[in-house]
């Protein structure tokens, strides 16, 4: 179980320096092939999941514990895609509101600048590169750092302190998209312990970020002003 502990706030330790990293690296160099086609990006995601996969292993603790033996797998995906495009129809005017009320600076889109598909090919690769980095993110904060940690501290306190942890991690989207990530890693936590399913979290986060990618490639109003503001401040 010691072993299980150290590897997961280890896994969150390296997502937060990487996060840190992928943030300063953006901002030096503004030209990059979208960041989930990535080969060598892909293939850290793949072997982490491994690597999660083999610490709740090592746990001891049985695969439920870790939302992975789901009593109805299809109602699980459907209950999350159906969450996953309510709040992916609700967040575009929330963010709109709260852009004209606190101004352009309290939200960046430069993450989803980066990942956005440029061509039709990549349209038809980024929804399976989603994937993993979804999945990835599920089985950190609700397999493991949740659902793993859950005989120490009670599961309710863990989802508030991960998704804090969560939404802090959203640094480069800017303090709405922080607090938007925390919210939503909330709930994600709590659909999560409701189901003792991760097939839930992982269906509605997925959704809810494919849609933002649709949504933002059929306005690009708000990218392309975002990004004259960087080059005047720049």
């Amino acid at each position: 179980m010691l072993l299980f502990i150290l590897g997961a706030l280890g896994l969150l330790i390296f997502i937060a320096w990487a996060t840190f990293r992928t943030a300063q690296f953006l901002r030096t160099n503004p030209e990059l092939p979208n960041l989930l086609l990535l080969p060598g990006e892909n293939l850290i995601r793949f072997v982490m999941i491994l690597v999660c996969i083999t610490l709740a292993e090592l746990s001891g603790l049985p695969g439920a514990r870790f939302g992975w033996e789901p009593s109805d797998a299809v109602r699980d995906l459907s209950f999350g895609i159906g969450i996953g495009i309510l709040i992916a129809i609700i967040l575009p005017p929330l963010t709109r509101i709260a852009i004209a009320r606190f101004g352009s600076q309290v939200y960046s889109p430069a993450v989803i600048r980066y990942i956005l598909p440029r061509t039709p090919d990549e349209w038809w690769f980024v929804p399976f590169a989603l994937v993993p980095a979804v999945f990835l993110e599920e089985m950190i904060f609700r397999s493991l750092l949740l659902g793993g940690f859950s005989d120490f501290v009670h599961p309710l306190l863990l989802a508030l302190i991960w998704s804090v942890i969560f939404g802090a991690l959203h640094l480069p989207q800017g303090a709405l998209g922080m607090i938007v990530a925390g919210a939503l890693g909330l709930l994600f936590s709590i659909l999560f312990l409701a189901r003792d399913s991760i097939l839930v979290p992982f269906a509605a986060h997925y959704v809810i970020n494919l849609l933002q990618l649709v949504w933002a490639s059929q306005d690009k109003t708000w990218l392309e002003h975002y990004e004259k503001n960087s080059r005047r401040d720049s």
